[in-house]
């Protein structure tokens, strides 16, 4: 596959968080659209990578640590999730507004 391929599919899925974050207020489906940018963006960064420097291992240690931070990220955001839901009884993002120090 060539670097136009991947790309346009980073493209796809970013736009697709983009459209996720903004159009819900649902804060787990805000959250999955953060998901569907973060992952636009590590195959954009993968696919430059792997056509830069090819025989380097570089890219893919990048790669692996990225989605290691962003599962970690996505464990702590639904912790937090939850415990405003139990707190709260509030799982929307409008009602979790007041939080802002």
């Amino acid at each position: 596959m060539n670097l136009q391929t991947f790309l346009l599919l980073a493209a796809a899925l970013f736009s697709v968080g983009v459209y996720g974050v903004l159009s819900q207020q649902s804060v787990v489906m805000v959250m999955m659209g953060l998901e569907l940018m973060i992952n636009g963006l590590i195959v954009a960064g993968g696919a430059f990578w792997y056509h830069v420097a090819p025989a380097n291992a570089d890219g893919q240690v990048l790669v692996l640590v990225a989605i290691t931070v962003m599962a970690l990220e996505m464990a702590m955001g639904f912790a937090v999730t939850t415990a405003l839901f139990r707190a709260r009884d509030v799982d929307m993002t409008d009602g979790a507004g007041d939080l802002k120090g």
